[in-house]
């Protein structure tokens, strides 16, 4: 398969799972396993930025706030609770870093971790019927956010907006308020952890092959242009309908991960 079409079909993966909540390194891993379409790790690490950048447009009101009235008691108040929460993943992904975590890849695990959270979408949503959900980020909401960023750092599969929109929505946030949050949160998150393994590869490149970051910006724009779309929808989505449909996805993920790993090993 040429470079180019493997780039992209990359890009296209993660553009489009990195802020759905079906988990995208979990799409990823099963891309190069089964389909064989294999990049450097730094490339995983750019076009995953490419798919954080682009969802900043997504949430003009709330920059606008963050520029023009940050003065305002309740633009504090939200930014506070958006750096808390960054705060305490990034000492927990340290922690994780200085111990030698090093990201699983194998599939059974990861087949595991889509079902859990499959069903706990379904179950919770059910749970909510009828129940009023409101739109203020409470402490709680954000520690939690906070641990479920690094239990999808420890479990791929997990993912990282999957884990965090559900534990919101257990703790009464409601749907548009979750969305926003976990990704406003997430955004610093996956681009300091992004950063941190730009300079950590680069600085430890010296004698490995040479980086082809014309394939590397390629996957970088179309992880963007996919991730733009894909959030665009998912906001309109949300609107009228729950995360039901998202719990329906991940079970049959897992299913189909289990019946590869049965016929294609």
């Amino acid at each position: 398969m040429p470079t180019w079409i493997a780039v992209s079909l990359l890009g296209i993966i993660e553009g489009i799972t990195e802020f759905l909540p079906v988990s995208s390194t979990g799409h990823l891993l099963i891309a190069e396993r089964w389909l064989h379409l294999h990049e450097s790790d730094l490339f995983n690490v750019v076009i995953q930025c490419g798919a954080v950048l682009a969802v900043l447009p997504l949430f003009p009101d709330r920059l606008r706030q963050f520029i023009f009235k940050w003065r305002e008691k309740s633009t504090q108040d939200y930014a506070l609770k958006v750096m808390v929460a960054f705060v305490i993943t990034g000492i927990g992904g340290l922690i994780l870093v200085k111990n030698g975590f090093k990201l699983p890849k194998a599939l059974g695990p990861i087949a595991w971790a889509v079902l859990i959270g499959g069903v706990g979408f379904i179950l919770v949503e059910r749970w909510l019927r009828g129940r009023p959900l409101h739109n203020r980020i409470t402490w709680p909401i954000v520690f939690a956010v906070a641990i479920g960023q690094l239990i999808a750092a420890v479990f791929p599969g997990a993912s990282r907006s999957g884990t965090t929109i559900l534990l919101a929505l257990v703790l009464g946030l409601n749907r548009a308020a979750a969305v926003e949050y976990t990704f406003l949160v997430g955004i610093p998150t996956m681009l300091a952890a992004g950063g941190w393994e730009i300079y950590d590869k680069l600085r430890h490149h010296t004698g490995a092959a040479p980086e082809n970051w014309g394939m590397d910006l390629l996957g970088f724009l179309v992880a963007a242009i996919l991730s733009f779309i894909a959030v665009k929808w998912l906001l309109r989505y949300i609107q009228t309908h729950t995360f039901t449909l998202f719990g329906w996805y991940r079970i049959a993920l897992a299913a189909v991960i289990c019946l590869g790993l049965i016929f294609l090993g």
